[in-house]
């Protein structure tokens, strides 16, 4: 079989160490690479960028903020909309009231205010957790909504509250095209994963993970509990945020509080726990799936026959049922399926 690691020798603890230590996932993610930035802009057509490849990739960002905090520092969180609604307008804002900011930048500071909101909203995890800190994160979704659409400043003053986002405008160059949005995601998306993925590497990830696994243990060896807490907050919002940003700027094309809804932040959680909980892979998957399971439904449904209606209620039902499948059946998701085919295949002939 080609998935071997037979004559890969590691001299130094940094080779040993690096991301991807088999030479074959270097070279798989080399092409994927080379796929996503040559090949498919120059195949894919405009409506796969702006129905399917662009949502997915803004998707799988937003996924990996929620799984930074859930997955790695183990604190549930039901919020993940409102810190995206938090980015989308503190960019929108950024670029609306400070002429000539790059909209890079905005993106960034719209993370940053996410970031704070998400450390605010943080401080009861000091005290509490499980159901109770769910319910506090909640709060946040309902909290943020009330504010974009009481206080007529953050929306410009506009009376129906749906504003149409700038456009993306980068060194004199406008993005306008749909490859050319998704060129521009594609990349935040793969620099921000490639940060996530060192991050979590790093002693911080290890400090999530001991806080994720026992608390009380991780904070008698010496993990300060309250900067660990906070700095997930603070990272999982900064990516919601900045994955916001994009949700409006290169997909929805406005900045609306009715985009960020609470069926918004339920889809995130299912994205983790269909992917993967506490995996960077799994974040990607589980929104693959989200994404292209109600237009697989849409099409089964249409060669049926069915209508509209039996459809939409069709995809309810079936991801309640892959969400119970995956809890009851794999807990971590198709990132741990994923894996144990890869070990299958460097044991071949003889898997376990």
């Amino acid at each position: 079989m080609l998935y071997r690691e037979a004559g890969q020798f590691k001299t130094s603890y940094q080779a040993d160490s690096q991301i991807f230590p088999i030479r074959q996932d270097r070279i798989a993610m080399l092409l994927l690479l080379a796929v996503a930035f040559l090949v498919v802009p120059l195949v894919a057509s405009a409506y796969t960028f702006s129905a399917i490849l662009i949502p997915f990739l803004i998707f799988s960002l937003a996924a990996l903020g929620l799984n930074i905090l859930t997955g790695y520092a183990g604190q549930l969180s039901l919020g993940s909309a409102a810190f995206m609604a938090v980015g989308a307008f503190g960019a929108y804002n950024f670029v609306l009231r400070i002429p000539g900011i790059p909209v890079l930048l905005a993106f960034i500071l719209g993370g940053v205010c996410a970031a704070l909101v998400g450390i605010a909203f943080g401080l009861p995890s000091l005290r509490i957790r499980g159901f109770y800190l769910a319910a506090a994160t909640l709060a946040t979704q309902f909290f943020v909504v009330w504010c974009l659409t009481k206080i007529p400043w953050l929306t410009n003053n506009s009376s129906s509250g749906v504003i149409t986002a700038q456009p993306i405008d980068i060194m004199g160059y406008r993005f306008d095209q749909p490859v050319e949005k998704y060129l521009v995601t594609l990349v935040i998306v793969a620099v921000m994963a490639l940060l996530a993925k060192n991050m979590v590497r790093s002693n911080v990830g290890r400090c999530w993970m001991a806080v994720r696994d026992m608390d009380v243990a991780a904070e008698v060896i010496g993990v300060r509990l309250m900067q660990t807490k906070l700095l997930a907050f603070a990272i999982s919002s900064f990516y919601c945020g900045v994955a916001g940003a994009l949700y409006a700027y290169a997909y929805l094309g406005t900045v609306e509080p009715e985009a960020y809804s609470l069926d918004l932040s339920f889809r995130i959680l299912f994205m983790i726990i269909i992917g993967g909980v506490g995996s960077i892979l799994g974040s990607f998957l589980g929104a693959a799936f989200i994404v292209l399971l109600p237009i697989g439904l849409n099409i089964v449904a249409h060669g049926m026959g069915l209508p509209t209606s039996v459809a939409s209620n069709l995809e309810l039902m079936v991801f309640g049922a892959l969400i119970i499948f995956f809890l009851i059946v794999e807990p971590h998701g198709l990132a741990r399926l994923w894996q144990i085919a890869k070990e299958k295949l460097r044991l071949w002939p003889f898997p376990h």
